[in-house]
This record gives C-alpha cells, structure tokens and sequence, in this order.
C-alpha cells in the first residue's frame, strides 16, 4: 500500500481525530491520504493550524489533532506556532512535506528542489523531534517518534517527509513487525516518601504556606483533589496557564499572581514563608523580572518535571523536587499539613479589602475594559471555554479580572506572548469543543495579525464568540512609548502609521454578525440574543485609546541604560492608606 496510506492509517490508531492543514503540491500524499481518515479543517494561513492544534489538543482530552503543511513557506509560516507550543510544553505534531529525495541538496547548494529549504534545522531548536524521513519508517520507529514527549516534559514534533517518500509502496506487514530494538519507555520521575514527608513537615512548621498551581498540574488532578485542596489548609494560587485549575470562589482561592498579576494575589504570596509551586517552572513573567525579591521572608519549594528548570538559578529554591506534578500532589494530598486557619483568614481579609478593579483613566464615552470583563466573566457559563489572546491589554485585563468558574477550561500561549494568537487558538478550541461555546477577547492590534482565519470561523459555523477591544491599535505599546518615550508614538496606531480596518464592514465581508457595545451592554436584549446564540458573532468592544492599565509593577530606565523593576508586591500606583491599613498583618509588603 502506499506509504501515505499507512501513516494516516497508524495516526488514526493512535488516536488522531483531526488534521488542521494548508493544502500545497509537495504534501499532495499526506493530504489525499489524511483526508479518508479525519476531520479536515482547512485554514488560510500555516500559522494558524499549528496554533488550532495546540489549543484543540489543550482543551479536548478524548481526542487529538495534528497539524499538516508543504514544504518552504509552509514549514517557516507554523515556526511561530511551533515556538509557542515548545515554550509552554505543550503537544504539537506537524507533518511537513518536502521535495523528491533526488531534489534534496543536503547543504551543498541553497536550493535545488522547488520550495526547498532545510526545514529540520528550522525548526529543530524549537521541538522535542525534528527529523527527516528519507526512508519509510516501520510502526515501532513511527510510534517512537510521535511519541517522543509523552513520558517527559511534553513539546513540538516536526516530521517532514519527502513527496516520494509519501508515495512510496510499502508492505504492510512488513512496516508493522515489531523492531529488532526494544523502544525506550521513559517514565516521569517520582519523589520519594521521605521527600513528601520532608516537605509535609515543612509546612506544618510554616505559618504563612502557599501553594502554587501551574499548567503542569493537570485539570483532571485538580478536579479530583477539588475539595481535598480545603482539607489540606493552603492558600492556593495559580499560574496563568494553571488559571482554571480552581474556580475563583473556592474557599482556599487566593488570585493569580504575576508581573501583570492581581494585586492582592502578589501581596499574599510575597508574604508567603512557604511558597510550594507545582508544575510551573517559574519564569521571569511569574516571579518578576526582580526574582531577588521573589518571597523575601519564605522558602521556595519547586516541583517540575525538567531538572534544567529546577536548576536555572532563578529564582532562589531551597527544595528542588525532580517530579511529576501529578503524582507529586496526589501524594501531598493524603498528608497530614497541619491547621493554617489563622493565614487563610488573613488572606480573605486583603482578598476582601484590595480591589480587583483600580482606579483606571476611561473617557466618558467608552467602556472600561475592567469593568467589561467583570461583566463578561458573570456572563459566561461552567461550560464555556475561555481563550483570553496572549498579549497586550486585552490579555491582561483578562488575566487581571476575569473570575473562572469551575468546570470552564481556561487556554493561553503568554510564554511566547505573541499577537495572533488568540483566533486561531480560539479556532482549534471551538473545534475540539464541538457541543460548547468557545469566548474569545482579543485587542484589535493582535486579532488584525490572523484575521484571515474569520474566513476558517465562517465556513465552520463554528459557535465562537469574538470580542474585539477596538482602541485603535496596539494599546500595550501604545502605553510603553507614553510612560518611557514622552509621547513619541511609533506605529502603535493609525495616526502613526498602523493599518487597522473598519471591524464593521470587514466581519460583514464574511457574513458573521456582529454588535458594537458599550456601557450597559449586558442589558440589551440584541446582545443577549446573539450571545447565547449557535454559530458564530463578532462584539466590538469600544476602548478609550488612551486607557490606563494599572496596578502594574513599574521599571524605570537607569543611568547606564538599563531596565530595573519592582518586585511584586510593589505594584504602581500605590495602594489608598485606609486599605494599607486594613493590612494590619505584621508580615505585611508595601
């Protein structure tokens, strides 16, 4: 049988549902083959289908996509989306054509095949395989690669396959027979009773312990330790990719804490004398571009399944635990952590006295996207899945503000934090979530990035609901060049040189409703309507250009040029006296 036929039929046996591709001359076999076994979904634009399938793969557990493109352009337009999964380890299988194995130069000559280009040290960098296959490999070899990080910190697998490869005859049984080599099962590591005790003991000694969730621990552990997390007496926080691992009235919920973080969030955990993170490999973004003055008064105790994480330097860990956080935290769970009642109910009372929303710069005529998030997130149902872009305003805003509800399934990409990201991920979750409703908030600057895909969004009748923050371009830049640059606007909107379209007209080119908001939207019947609707609809969301995001942690330019920042309990502007005061904990950061 044709090789092509093979490799669509083990991929179905594996347990791939469905292929996101760009169709092109030199994967004319995957893609004749594919398309006898999965559900197609055409995209315009290659970027688009590696960020779909991440997002599909990220919110769908029973089933799984893979992403299929040409050679050339087709591989270097999915590098970002390849990037982006590797960042956040995440799995994304891209198969990728290439020219005839005669055509090949092997590096001799730039190019000698049409559209070739040495794929394989393209994207090598950012995946856990890249590989050529110049040579048909058996089921064992296949598996092994696809496979790669399924027992280990998960990441990109770019297979490219030459056209004659693809179209090679092959004998089946042949191809099936098991290898001669016995394939390396990785299994992830595990830590010990005594560790786990150790660390039991450690916080039944704290008084101010905090437990952090990343988005390595899984919402199939979380949801099973849902209520054992009050039995266990912690104040527990995420990530932002951990973000709807609990829902945001649980009695033990304390915030996302972050650079962009909630305020009263990062005010607790800087507090913390024990902070024990799962599954995040605490970044800049998450312990602050200032990690010196990451939990000043406490032991940090990190728990990822990668020992470069745990070893990088930053921030200062007392208690390295090489583990999985699944298995970790299921263990921590049946340990007796002693009684913390007095933390918890000091951590209720800055919840209570610090707000969500801050005092905020908005003209008379526009909707404070604070306030608009606060209103969606009531909004939104426990079976909504939310995807909140990945950068500027609209992100953080979201991030800031918006309460999770448990049963909702939360996605973002902030490692790379690229703009774009947020309708093409909101494409593979609306896909992988067929029966539900998928919510997408997105600044205008990032959604002009893909907004080829409204096409994708159309032709799918997919049930997306898309709200656009209109400000008139890149609001995050915007405000950068206003704070370090006096003013001297470059390129963030359209009166310095930014193309944006008119969001009316354009949506109407695709035949998707849509409905411009603005205070009291959520009153108004027509938005209502279309809200809770089937199928797909656009909401322009009308933002003052000159909105304020704050709180914020603040850097300032030194004298040699530099950037110095706050560390996280210090977030711009400074809190109101009466609500320092109610902060009466002797512990307590200003």
């Amino acid at each position: 049988m044709k090789y092509s036929d093979l490799l669509a039929q083990w991929l179905k046996d594996m347990g791939y549902t469905h292929c996101f591709y760009v169709a092109g001359g030199n994967i004319m076999h995957m893609l004749a083959s594919s398309n006898n076994h999965f559900h197609m979904v055409s995209v315009i634009h290659e970027v688009a289908a590696g960020i779909a399938v991440e997002y599909f793969n990220e919110t769908n557990a029973e089933a799984k996509a893979f992403a299929l493109v040409t050679a050339g352009p087709g591989l270097t337009n999915i590098v970002t989306a390849l990037a982006g999964a590797y960042l956040e380890s995440r799995e994304l299988l891209v198969i990728g054509g290439q020219v005839k194995t005669a055509d090949l130069s092997h590096g001799t000559l730039r190019q000698r095949g049409i559209q070739e280009i040495d794929g394989i040290s393209i994207a090598k960098p950012v995946c856990c395989v890249a590989e050529l296959l110049e040579e048909p490999v058996n089921l064992a070899r296949f598996r092994q690669l696809i496979q790669a990080d399924a027992s280990g910190r998960k990441g990109p697998v770019f297979l490219e396959m030459p056209l004659d490869v693809q179209g090679r005859t092959v004998e089946r049984s042949v191809m099936e027979q098991a290898s001669p080599e016995p394939l390396t099962v990785l299994t992830m590591p595990a830590a010990g009773a005594e560790v786990i005790e150790q660390l039991s003991q450690k916080i039944r000694m704290a008084k101010r312990p905090v437990l952090l969730l990343g988005g390595g621990v899984s919402r199939e552990t979380s949801d099973f330790l849902h209520d054992q997390f009050a039995a266990m007496g912690l104040a527990v926080m995420t990530t932002w990719n951990g973000a709807d691992r609990i829902e945001a009235d649980h009695p033990n919920y304390f915030g996302r804490p972050n650079t962009w973080g909630q305020r009263y969030a990062n005010i607790l955990m800087q507090q913390s004398d024990l902070l024990i993170a799962v599954g995040t490999r605490l970044g800049m973004q998450q312990t602050g571009f200032n990690w010196q003055q990451f939990i000043p008064m406490g032991e940090v105790v990190q728990v990822d399944c990668d020992q470069a994480e745990l070893s990088k330097g930053h921030p200062n860990v007392a208690l390295p635990i090489l583990a999985d956080a699944n298995q970790f935290l299921l263990d921590l769970s049946a340990q007796q952590l002693g009684k913390h009642d007095a933390w918890l109910g000091y951590c209720h009372q800055v919840k209570a006295a610090v707000p969500l929303i801050e005092a905020n710069t908005t003209g008379d005529s526009y909707l404070s996207p604070y306030r608009f998030v606060e209103e969606l997130s009531r909004q939104c149902g426990a079976g909504d899945v939310v995807i909140p872009c990945s950068s500027g305003g609209a992100f953080t805003v979201m991030m800031q503000v918006f309460a999770q509800k448990r049963g909702q399934k939360i996605v973002t990409n902030k490692g790379l934090a690229a703009m774009g990201y947020g309708l093409s991920g909101a494409i593979g979750a609306a896909m992988g979530n067929p029966n539900g409703r998928t919510i997408l908030v997105e600044g205008d600057g990032g959604f002009a990035q893909n907004l080829q895909e409204i096409g994708t969004v159309a032709v799918n009748k997919l049930n997306l609901k898309i709200f656009i923050f209109d400000d008139n371009g890149y609001a995050s830049i915007r405000m950068t060049q206003k704070n370090y640059f006096p003013g001297a606007y470059i390129g963030c909107d359209i009166n310095s040189g930014l193309g944006l379209p008119d969001w009316e007209q354009l949506f109407k080119a695709y035949r998707v409703p849509a409905l411009r908001i603005n205070k009291g939207f959520e009153a108004q019947a027509e938005f209502t309507e279309l809200f809770n609707a089937d199928g797909p609809a656009a909401f322009f969301v009308t933002i003052d250009p000159e909105q304020s995001y704050f709180p914020k942690i603040m850097s300032r330019v030194t004298d040699s040029g530099t950037m110095e920042s706050n560390p996280l309990h210090k977030m711009s502007p400074d809190l109101p006296v009466e609500i320092q005061q109610l902060l009466s904990m002797p512990a307590v950061l200003m």
